[in-house]
């Protein structure tokens, strides 16, 4: 079974602008849509104890910062389900350009550009089909002791900080720091 639920609230909101109805609306649709289709999809698989569940989480479960607290919240919420003998993973992908991203057409190379520059994979674009075949893989055979994992699926953005690297390469200019 493969969950992907998803709504934004509004992006880049601060933790004061935080509305309960954005909670309401973001933890509903994600993490309580996410667990009621794995409950489901359970009574289903208990008995047979095998197949898997998938969810699409985010990479905003793994770095903070890259989303509102409403949306990273009901994500990270998603990581960790599993037991029964049936194998629960996440896909988390980075800046997907989809109409969830770039609502309007306009957006899309502005979503695309930001996306070249991230992470070590630079002017690659995660594209649907690049989480299509994350998923693929921990559904198949290949990944029959694989479970309880949150595939982070960013080209690096996770372990790649652009804000370090803007900064080291600031210093000279603001401090007379040689590197």
């Amino acid at each position: 079974m493969y969950n992907n639920a998803g709504v934004l609230d509004r992006p880049w909101v601060s933790i004061l602008e935080t509305t309960k109805s954005d909670i309401d609306l973001v933890v509903g649709v994600n993490l309580v849509g996410s667990l009621m289709g794995a409950k489901h999809a359970a009574r289903v698989m208990i008995p047979r104890r095998k197949d898997c569940i998938l969810f699409t989480t985010s990479v905003a479960t793994a770095i903070a910062g890259t989303a509102s607290y409403a949306y990273t919240a009901s994500k990270v919420g998603v990581v960790g389900l599993g037991q029964y003998n049936i194998r629960v993973n996440c896909v988390s992908p980075f800046m997907v350009v989809t109409p969830m991203s770039a609502p309007d057409e306009g957006d899309v190379p502005k979503v695309e550009a930001i996306a070249r520059e991230m992470g070590n994979l630079r002017r690659q674009v995660l594209k649907a089909e690049g989480v299509a075949q994350a998923v693929l893989y921990l559904a198949s055979y290949d990944a029959s002791y694989v479970s309880g994992v949150n595939f982070v699926v960013d080209g690096g953005f996770s372990v790649v900080n652009p804000t370090l690297m803007r900064a080291f390469k600031l210093l000279p200019q603001i401090a007379n720091f040689e590197i």
